[in-house]
Order: structure tokens, then sequence, then C-alpha cells
């Protein structure tokens, strides 16, 4: 089993958090959280999250709002401004490192290696040490700025993975659409989980009733 760093910034996109987290520790993975003040208000506007910003007394209310309470041995969560915590140090090694959601404004610190809390230093430790780094933005439309910084970080090692869930599936529920964001996220980090559904091609029945439709 691996260890993985979560961050969560300040943009639209709790329910992908929950997701990935929830799936990470299912999955027998230690996970070390991070959440910004910005993380903390939008869990509160989208999933009625309160946290104190008291690592401590925050972690049972995130492991069960992830559906994770029984893998509390595998959770730890560190405050955002804890630079001196372990995953702060290239000499700490992680598998991989996601920051689900990831405001722009955080993509713009880490792609011009600003650090001014510990989800942009560990970021910048994954990148210099050659480890997995998923950025989820989900800022619509993209300014220029944006668009730089994510070729910026790009080019340095990390995969931009825009919060920006297919249809081709036939999703039924807003549950579907998480799902598939959420697994494109783990699936990059290299992690295996049941809510990565792969591409198989159009079932027969749908083939042949388009085809019909032509004629």
């Amino acid at each position: 089993m691996g260890i993985y760093i979560l961050g969560i910034a300040g943009a639209s996109g709790a329910p992908y958090a929950r997701r990935v987290l929830e799936q990470m520790l299912l999955a027998g993975h230690e996970v070390k959280a991070v959440i910004t003040d910005a993380g903390r208000k939008v869990l509160e506007v989208e999933e009625d999250l309160v946290l104190t910003g008291n690592t401590e007394a925050d972690t049972p209310g995130v492991l069960e709002w992830a559906q994770a309470s029984s893998f509390a041995s595998n959770f730890e969560m560190y405050h955002h401004k804890d630079v001196a915590s372990p995953i702060a140090s290239g000499s700490f090694a992680v598998d991989g490192m996601a920051v689900v959601p990831c405001s722009g404004g955080t993509i713009g610190r880490i792609s011009h290696g600003i650090s001014n809390g510990l989800l942009e230093r560990a970021a910048d430790v994954c990148m210099k040490e050659r480890r997995k780094l998923v950025l989820v933005p989900r800022e619509m439309p993209l300014s220029l700025i944006h668009l730089r910084n994510m070729t910026a970080v790009t080019e340095a090692g990390a995969i931009v993975l825009p919060a920006s869930p297919g249809f081709y599936h036939k999703p039924t529920s807003i549950s579907d659409l998480i799902d598939m964001v959420a697994g494109r996220i783990l699936a990059s980090l290299g992690i295996e989980s049941s809510v990565m559904k792969p591409w198989l091609g159009p079932e027969a029945s749908s083939y042949s009733d388009s085809e019909q439709g032509k004629s």
C-alpha cells in the first residue's frame, strides 16, 4: 500500500475530494491531508462540513464526511501552515499527491515555486522529487494567465486534470459524474478503484439502434 497526499484548496469541487479520499482509504492507502482556509470555506458551502482549522478536532468529522471512519489509523491531517510537517520534506517518501479541487491561485503559486503554506510546499516537493502530482482545477473560463501557469506545471511534470466529467457513459445521477472525475484522478495516481469505469466501446444494442436510425 502507498502513501498519498490530498490537498483541498479554495475552488468548487468538494464532492470530488470526498470521493477521492474515500477511495484512497478504502484501497488501504495512507492519506496525509492538507486543507487551506479557503478549502474549509468550500467544504462548508458545498458539503455543509464545518471545520475549525484544528486538525485534531477536525479529523473525525472529515473521516465521517468521507464515510471512512473505520480507516482512522491510515489518515492524518496537517495544518496548512505547518511547514515543519513530514510532507514538507523530500526525505519523506510519498507515492503521489492530488490537489482536489485546485484553485487558479494555487496553481499559480505552485507553477512559480511560491510556497506560502504546506499545500504548495508539498506540491513543490513532489515536483522536485519527480513524484506524481495531479492538480484538479474547475475554473472557467480560463484566462491566458491560467493557461500559462498550467503549461508551466505540466512542463515541470505535474498532471493538470480539469474537473470536466464526460457523458458518454450515460450518467444518471450527480454521483455518476463525481465518480467519473474521481476515477480519473485516482487512475492518474496509479490507484485502482471501483469508481473508474474504462471505456469499452458502445454497446452493441446502442450501435444497432444508431445505425437503424440512419436507414
